[in-house]
């Protein structure tokens, strides 16, 4: 059996269940299929499949990338606002789950709880994809994987630095640095680094790929020498009350000037957006010459379609 016949029917909810060589064949399959696109040789593979969409978080990049990923492989996505389901009156999940299972080929969820995402899975007959939970967001990290190899020419033995906030991004980054070989170093403040148990599990792919994880508090160790620079908001959705705190906390953690000197010349720049310029970023850095965010924005539609076409296929 080759590798692409071990995703049909899998979920993808954590990048920590695929091994080294299934992240590389969806990479392999993201950069063949825009490839096509952009010639003009779009596929088709996924004609009259439908994907099932439910939103409990707002999204622009995962709305419009999933739904036009299904439309350039030939099939079909359906918006489904979860308060419009009868989620919002009571039903369970795992009922939820039995009945999309009867009109729909996936579903992509974007919510709060991983264990949503899980239980969903458990009852669903059909794929089901994390767009995003508070713990972890695999799709956005597919996408930042395919950019630093398109800008890099490779993956093992790259540097990467993730300066912020220890959140789903950054979780889900450890997973995929690990398992593509790639080095992390995480710069976050004292009670708000990464999960243990994350961390745990990341440094487990590591030992199998010899990639490095390291979790610190000074964000100038973190970047020295780094190939890629990452972060994200101080605030996540949810978390709006607690921006003024996070602000303080946080300030001395921004990517400016100043601290990406101590990366490589040629570093590159990512963030998942939307960013906040002058907060956890400032605008020399994700509008200058290293950024390379809005072909990261693009990757999340190549990176989505491959996933998409291997598991509904």
């Amino acid at each position: 059996m080759g590798v692409r016949e071990h995703f049909k029917g899998r979920d993808l909810l954590s990048l920590h269940d695929f091994t080294p060589e299934e992240i590389n064949t969806i990479l392999d399959l993201a950069a063949g299929l825009k490839d096509g696109q952009k010639k003009g040789k779009p596929c088709s593979c996924l004609a009259g499949k439908t994907l099932g969409m439910i939103f409990q978080k707002s999204s622009t990049r995962t709305r419009v990338s999933f739904e036009v990923g299904m439309y350039q492989l030939g099939g079909y996505a359906l918006y489904l606002n979860a308060a419009d389901l009868q989620l919002g009156r009571g039903e369970t999940i795992a009922d939820t789950a039995r009945v999309l299972s009867r009109y729909l080929d996936g579903i992509m969820i974007r919510t709060y709880a991983q264990s949503d995402v899980e239980e969903l899975a458990r009852y669903a007959d059909i794929p089901v994809i994390n767009g995003l939970t508070d713990l972890e967001h695999p799709c956005q990290i597919l996408a930042d994987l395919l950019t630093i190899r398109e800008h890099k020419g490779g993956l093992a033995g790259l540097k990467l630095a993730y300066v912020g906030d220890g959140n789903n991004v950054c979780h889900s980054l450890l997973f995929g640095c690990a398992k593509t070989g790639m080095h992390m170093s995480v710069a976050s403040p004292p009670g708000y680094q990464p999960r243990a148990e994350i961390v745990e599990k990341a440094k487990t792919d590591a030992a199998a790929t010899g990639s490095r994880i390291e979790i610190a508090t000074d964000p100038v160790e973190a970047v020295r020498d780094a190939d890629v620079v990452v972060t994200d908001v101080w605030a996540s959705m949810g978390q709006e009350r607690e921006q003024d705190v996070r602000r303080k906390i946080f300030a001395p953690y921004q990517v400016n000037e100043e601290l990406v000197r101590h990366a490589r010349p040629d570093f590159i720049f990512l963030h998942c957006l939307p960013a906040h310029r002058g907060e956890e970023v400032s605008a020399q850095i994700i509008d200058g010459p290293h950024s390379v965010v809005w072909d990261e924005a693009e990757n999340r539609l190549h990176a989505q379609k491959a996933v998409l076409a291997l598991v509904m296929g």
